[in-house]
């Protein structure tokens, strides 16, 4: 089975998550790249795709959302990030299954979901749910990851390659 698995991470904690995620798939051929160096058409050969990235203003990042990041003391920047990454994706060849995630403040909860997000358009480009989306706690924006939250990642990655047919 081959995944790709992209994320876009401003604080490290979303990364992490994704890494997790990776993980808990397993296999030899699981691929984590960041959302800014994606490339803008899935392989046919990728069996399934998870997408990730954190929560800002209630959706996926923008520049203006990833510039108030800096202004708080983020260092790493991503020059585009999911949202980015989406539009410039063309349609898969066949229903690739994909997963969704994002990361988001414990306290205070917040409402929106970047992954909610992502998942509706990729769905709209021609992808296939694989899973709900999923929200992974970080305390603050720069973290660090709430208790439980890597071990509950790597779960959850288990928990997406099990859904899917052996190939």
């Amino acid at each position: 089975m081959r995944v790709m698995v992209v994320y876009e991470s401003i604080w490290g904690n979303t990364e992490q998550i994704a890494r997790e995620i990776a993980a808990g798939i397993g296999g030899e051929t699981v691929e984590v790249v960041d959302a800014a160096s994606a490339p803008p058409v899935v392989d046919s050969d990728v069996d399934l795709l998870v997408v990730g990235g954190p929560t800002h203003a209630f959706s996926m990042t923008s520049a203006s959302t990833r510039e108030s990041a800096r202004q708080q003391g983020a260092t790493r920047i991503p020059a585009s990030g999911i949202r980015e990454w989406i539009e410039r994706l063309s349609s898969p060849g066949k229903a690739v299954p994909v997963a969704t995630f994002d990361t988001r403040t414990v306290s205070p909860r917040l409402p929106g979901s970047a992954a909610k997000k992502a998942m509706k358009r990729l769905v709209g480009l021609g992808f296939r749910p694989a899973a709900k989306p999923e929200t992974f706690g970080v305390h603050g924006y720069s973290g660090p990851i709430a208790d439980g939250e890597l071990e509950r990642a790597r779960q959850w990655g288990a928990e997406i390659a099990g859904t899917l047919p052996l190939s």
